[in-house]
């Protein structure tokens, strides 16, 4: 047999059994820093185990994304990037040029003294 194949037949187990460990090490973590500040902080109750995964799976939901592919970037953030970027290539100069000048009078802002077209070095 393929030598790549018996590593592999290696490897993928060990990466889920590494997984798992970076998973319930990073929950009982969660669960031990909520169950040292919350009830004391807030009166709140003590989390379990579980309470601590469901948590931290929220938490990725809604402020990392789920990570899916075929998406542009990480989040939104990345996606709204990268169709800027694009927006940006396909423009001409002039287009470019416009746009600028309309986000700088837009926001107060300018270019920098030292730039073309920029403004004095007095303030």
């Amino acid at each position: 047999m393929n030598p790549r194949f018996w590593k592999l037949l290696w490897i993928a187990p060990a990466a889920l059994v590494a997984m798992a460990l970076f998973l319930t090490l990073g929950t009982y973590v969660v669960m031990r820093l909520l169950n040292w500040l919350t009830p004391t902080l807030f009166g709140w109750h003590t989390v379990t185990f579980w309470q601590a995964l469901g948590l931290l799976g929220l938490v990725r939901i809604l402020f990392g994304g789920l990570g899916l592919p075929g998406r542009a970037g990480p989040g939104f953030r990345g996606r709204m990037r990268d169709r800027m970027r694009d927006r940006w290539e396909r423009m001409s100069a002039e287009e470019r040029e416009r746009f600028k000048q309309g986000m700088f009078g837009r926001y107060g802002a300018g270019p920098t003294p030292g730039e073309p077209g920029g403004g004095s070095t007095s303030v």
